[in-house]
């Protein structure tokens, strides 16, 4: 015992070693403690203090791996022996710290370790010693599996071999290690997957105890179930002491779950092969199999569920073969296997089947129709089983919501008389997370026995009568009292609201008091945000509740909300307004509509558009109900407010369209002081007065638009105002801004209404073709073609021939873009053949601006006759012009959208063409090819994902740097580099990104993660796409990222420690700082993947941030700003 007590001082503070803080640990004499922990572990017979010694040594390499790398032959020689110890604990902690030596330790160490366990495997002297290597190398996989990939080749032959050993310890260890090498190496492992499942489902099915037919073995297993009730299996527990085969069986259902979430371009073989085997073990006999079976199908459908974007594509759907279609047909089999286990004793077996049924509707919506009545007596059987617990009537009640809302109401209807007593029950119930779950079902039923919509299946038919009272009694009941969890009495209001929204008319007694709770609850703190959102449903009803009592309270204090600094409060209150002067005009006084006005003023602002939209939403249904309450609007805040917006660069989508309805609205009401001249002048007025212009255009744009909506309100006026603003133009004395007004204006006007009997109008339009200020000469263009649209006939021809003889083409051709982009289709098409012909006459322009205007006018027009006029295009690829096929490539470009179209079909046949142009050997023409991949990939990825086998290369090889594309030009005294490949490499590495999200399922991730790596050093903007393309890698690949996060660390790590030049320019250190900022961004979602701070590089990375106060800085910034981010994306208000 000499060497034990002289090893006793090392082994008494081991428990304070273990959190020995790691920037302490290098004072420690690593090196006699290294020493004697070998020795410990190679010589010491007592196996207590050798245990002690393993522990210390696997945290030690654990926490600080790389300060030992001196010592890690050594450490490696001691500890190989102990794999053949006579003690299994000894294995056991000898693997664990070979696990931790291999995150750290060099090639030749790591060289030394794997070919001693081929060695050892392919002796294969003692079976439990193979044991021991199989458990050995699958966690040196789980903990270094971008190292052992490359041995996979070698490993996986053996491990083959031993499953088919009859020993079921071994075959356990043998799957687990298929498990790892799935995970951790992806790509090395995939050659071998195939083998891999069929090895799985060969063994998930093992069960050599039990033979017996399958409806028997249904029966059997009820009745064990049944003889052992409270059994509840654990991790380490079996069945008896003879039978292993539940082990294997398990390991087999975990390994098919590691495939399966990270395959997911294998999803059609999975269906076929992978589903129904999972499917017909949801009978498997051990309870904790049956979980991890369960877990395995959940994956299955969790990984289809992303893939539904282009899975539900139609013309995917109709190859008949989609993971989708193929789901659908297995949910037969899958209800058949479910609704036996439902019944079952088991809480754990009925959690899943509720798990399950949850994910299957989430993925494949309606597609339980026609099994609910099989399903809904196993959904009450949960919720009235006494015994059940909480969380498994959470489950249940969260599965039936589910259900419900994603299934048609008529399909319940037999079944709302088993299915009323139980869910009331369980609003009555104690544990306020069941009541919770159960108001949210209480409300769907509400929506189930009496759909408002007239359309609705078997509405009709159905009488709810015999329900509303126990619906509406728990419901109250819940809504009454106070001492009730908050989660609580918000659903108990919303739930009522619905009730009220559905059923109100039924509920004429109970009715006044209900909404006198509504109103009690709108002044609380708390739940007014709730109760706001039930009276917009309730006042929205088209049973026309009667909420004539409460009004007089109600619109002042929803009144005051407005003026609350709570977003989402605002929003629902301007609905809830909205909607009860649409409904309850009448009954709204101008007392009322006073207290809504005077708190409108600071709600039409530019720092919030949508806030503003809505505001102007209610202001222009007040223009109709309350036209006498618009009187005030003079002169007032509000007026000022609408004309600040209307001048605001940010003015556009909704918030404009909402603007545009409320002039219309408002000039309709004929107010004093707001007639047509007078809102004329507010509007235009600023420009006219030769005060400073305004100083952005979309300020002219909105103000043109609202002009001309005035105008059409007005059609009378319309005649004076346009020839105001053609003399306008015509003045030499106006100001640019005058005339970039009027040209807009005129514009605007001449869209809606034909103005060919303005003589002189083509003549001034064309005269301001020569301004000196571009942004009159761009408006101009915009009018012509704008105007045109309103009489084509009239100015169509005119812009033609106009285009043909004159030297302002370039306008001419934008004014030919407008009328092709606005015009209708049968407007358009008795002139497709010329406006052609002059198309295809310019598309080999020397200006690349020319040559763009006229590929978008040729995709446009492409969309009008695609039979005819796609096959044209693509006969241009064979021209012998460059700018020729760079103009056809881009028009394509302008044929996809995210919308369904007629061309879709033929542009699909054809679209392997024009992306062949990636071949070019014009610069420009590949740069185009890529931007039209970009779009299509982007818009509509059905039409490029049976290409990328062919194009993914070349999109690939356009990422390289190519020194022959890099020219040196001189600037007086210095020299500049210009890259003539960068445009092009940055329209590949965009491709690259897009396809991250439209795409993922037919990419090589690997050989993806190669290109990135090189961006990663790439010139200053892409690197800042590669950035982004980690942070998104790392959430939808982060297996994958983690095999390759060291040779990611060193690329981020350049740029963060980069300095600039003392004396270089301002701009360069902005750049650098948005460098470092991007970078950093990167780090943040690489440390979000599970395990990758073990690596040792991004270990000493991060101490470098932490020891650098600048990039701390930068990096506490960005961990601050992601978790916000992460708060305001719950905010479900």
């Amino acid at each position: 015992m000499q060497f034990s007590l002289q090893i006793l001082p090392l082994l008494i503070p081991h428990v304070g070693l273990l959190h020995v803080n790691c920037y302490l640990l290098p004072t420690i004499n690593t090196v006699k403690i290294t020493g004697r922990l070998t020795s410990a572990i190679a010589k010491q017979e007592d196996v207590s203090v050798q245990l002690e010694a393993l522990d210390i040594m696997a945290d030690m390499l654990c926490r600080q791996g790389g300060l030992l790398v001196n010592f890690h032959p050594s450490i490696l020689s001691c500890l190989l022996p102990q794999l053949t110890s006579p003690r299994l604990a000894v294995r056991k902690r000898t693997i664990m710290a070979l696990g931790h030596l291999v995150m750290s330790c060099g090639n030749l160490v790591f060289i030394d370790l794997i070919e001693h366990l081929l060695t050892e495997l392919g002796r294969n002297d003692n079976m439990s010693t193979t044991r021991t290597y199989i458990q050995c190398t699958a966690a040196i996989s789980r903990q270094a599996g971008h190292r052992i990939g490359e041995y996979l080749e070698k490993i996986i032959p053996l491990v083959v071999k031993f499953c088919n050993v009859d020993d079921d310890e071994l075959r356990e260890y043998c799957i687990q290690a298929f498990e790892s090498f799935v995970r951790r190496c992806p790509k090395e492992v995939y050659p071998h997957v195939p083998t891999v499942i069929s090895i799985c489902l060969r063994y998930l099915t093992y069960d050599p105890n039990y033979n017996f037919d399958d409806e028997d073995e249904d029966d059997n297993a009820m009745d064990a179930e049944q003889n052992d009730e409270d059994y509840q299996g654990s991790d380490d527990e079996y069945s008896d002491d003879d039978d292993m085969s539940w082990k294997v069986r398990r390991a087999a259902a975990k390994c098919l779950d590691a495939v399966v979430s990270t395959r997911h371009e294998m999803l059609p073989e999975f269906y076929r092969s992978v589903s129904p085997a999972l499917v017909c073990r949801f009978k498997e006999r051990e309870e904790n199999v049956k979980a991890d079976v369960f877990h395995a199908y959940l994956s299955l459908l969790k990984q289809t569920r992303p893939a539904q974007s282009w899975l539900a594509d139609p013309d995917a759907m109709e190859q008949g073969d989609t993971p989708l279609t193929m789901l659908q047909s297995q949910v037969p089999m899958i209800v058949k296997a479910l609704h036996k286990q439902l019944k079952e004793k088991s809480v754990k077996t009925r959690q899943c089947c509720f798990n399950m049924l949850t994910e299957l509707v989430n993925v494949l919506p309606g597609a339980l129709t026609q099994h609910i009545p099989v399903l809904i007596p196993g959904i009450i059987f949960s919720l009235n089983d006494k015994s059940s617990s909480s969380n498994l009537k959470i489950d249940a009640l969260a599965c039936l919501h589910v259900i419900m809302v994603t299934h048609p109401a008529h399909a319940f209807h037999a079944h709302v008389p088993a299915l009323v007593p139980p869910v009331v029950a369980c609003v009555g119930d104690p544990f306020y997370k069941i009541t919770s779950e159960a108001l949210l079902v209480t409300q769907q039923l509400v929506k189930v026995i009496r759909p408002l919509d007239s359309q609705s299946e078997g509405s009709d038919s159905f009488d709810p009568s015999p329900y509303i009272n126990d619906l509406f009694t728990c419901t109250i009941r819940r809504l009454k009292a106070a001492d009730i969890d908050q989660e609580v009495k918000e659903r108990a209001i919303s739930c009522m609201g619905q009730i009220i929204c559905n059923l109100g008319d039924r509920l004429p007694a109970e009715l006044p008091g209900t909404l006198l709770i509504f109103l009690e609850r709108l002044k609380n703190e708390i739940t007014r945000l709730t109760t706001v959102k039930a009276l917009t449903l309730i006042a929205g009803s088209p049973l026309k509740i009667d909420l004539r009592p409460v009004l007089p309270d109600a619109v002042p204090i929803l009144a005051s909300f407005l003026r609350k600094n709570q977003r989402a409060l605002k929003l629902c209150t301007l609905a809830a307004l909205d909607i009860l002067l649409r409904n309850y005009n009448s009954a709204v006084t101008p007392v009322m509509v006073d207290a809504v006005l005077a708190e409108l003023p600071p709600l039409i602002s530019e720092s919030d558009m949508h806030v503003s939209q809505m505001a102007l939403s209610f202001l222009s249904t007040l223009a109709v109900t309350h036209p006498s309450s618009l009187s005030q609007l003079s002169g007032g805040n509000i007026m000022q407010q609408l004309i600040a917006l209307v001048r605001s660069p940010l003015l556009q989508g909704g918030a404009l369209a909402a603007m545009l309805d409320f002039y219309q609205a408002l000039v309709s009401t004929d107010t004093p002081g707001l007639g047509y001249m007078d809102l004329l002048r507010m509007l235009t007025g600023p420009v006219y007065s030769q005060s400073a212009a305004l100083p952005h255009k979309q300020a002219y744009c909105s103000i043109a638009k609202c002009v001309a909506a005035l105008t059409r309100a007005c059609p009378t006026e319309g005649p004076a105002v346009v020839g105001q603003f053609i003399q306008d133009v015509k003045n030499s004395r106006s100001t640019d801004s005058i005339r970039l007004l009027a040209l807009l204006s005129l514009g605007e006007v001449g869209h809606h209404v034909d103005l060919s009997s303005q003589p002189e109008l083509k003549t001034v339009i064309l005269d301001a073709f020569s301004s000196s200020s571009e942004e009159v000469k761009s408006a101009a263009s915009y009018a012509l073609g704008s105007i045109a649209v309103g009489n084509l006939p009239e100015y169509l021809p005119f812009v033609l021939q106009e285009i043909s003889s004159s030297k302002r083409q370039y306008l001419l051709l934008h004014s030919l873009k407008e009328i092709i982009s606005s015009a209708s289709v049968s407007g358009l098409k008795p002139y497709v053949e010329s406006v052609w012909s002059l198309l295809l006459k310019h598309c080999e322009c020397q200006e690349e601006g020319t040559r763009n205007v006229v590929a978008e006018c040729l995709g446009k027009l492409t969309l009008i006759d695609p039979e005819t006029l796609l096959p044209r295009l693509k006969g241009y690829l064979l021209s012998g012009s460059s700018y020729a096929r760079s103009s056809v490539v881009t028009a394509v470009k302008f044929t996809i959208s995210d919308q369904p179209q007629p061309i879709d079909p033929l542009l699909k046949n054809c679209i392997g063409d024009f992306l062949k142009t990636l071949e070019d050997p014009d610069l420009n023409v590949r740069r185009v090819a890529l931007v039209t991949f970009n779009s299509a990939a982007h818009n509509k990825p059905s039409l490029i994902r049976e290409l990328l086998d062919s194009v993914l290369p070349q999109l690939y090889n356009e990422t390289k740097v190519r020194k022959e594309l890099i020219r040196e030009v001189e600037m007086g005294p210095f020299k500049h580099t210009v890259d003539d490949g960068l445009d092009l490499r940055k329209a590949a590495f965009e491709c690259m990104y897009t396809l991250l999200d439209s795409c993922l399922d037919r990419i090589d991730i690997f050989t993806f993660l190669n290109h990135v790596e090189d961006g990663l050093k790439d010139h200053y903007d892409i690197k800042m796409l590669t950035f982004l393309m980690l942070a998104r890698l790392s959430s939808l690949c982060p297996s994958a990222v983690l095999q390759r996060l060291d040779r990611l660390v060193e690329p981020l790590r350049a740029t963060c420690t980069t300095k600039v030049k003392a004396n270089s320019v301002k701009q360069e250190f902005e750049k650098q700082d948005e460098l470092k900022r991007s970078a950093m961004r990167a780090v943040v979602a690489l440390l979000t993947i599970p395990e990758a701070e073990k690596s040792p590089l991004m270990s000493e990375f991060q101490s470098q941030i932490s020891s650098n106060q600048e990039l701390a800085a930068i990096f506490d910034s960005i961990q601050r700003d992601s978790s916000s981010a992460n708060m305001e994306s719950m905010d479900t208000s």
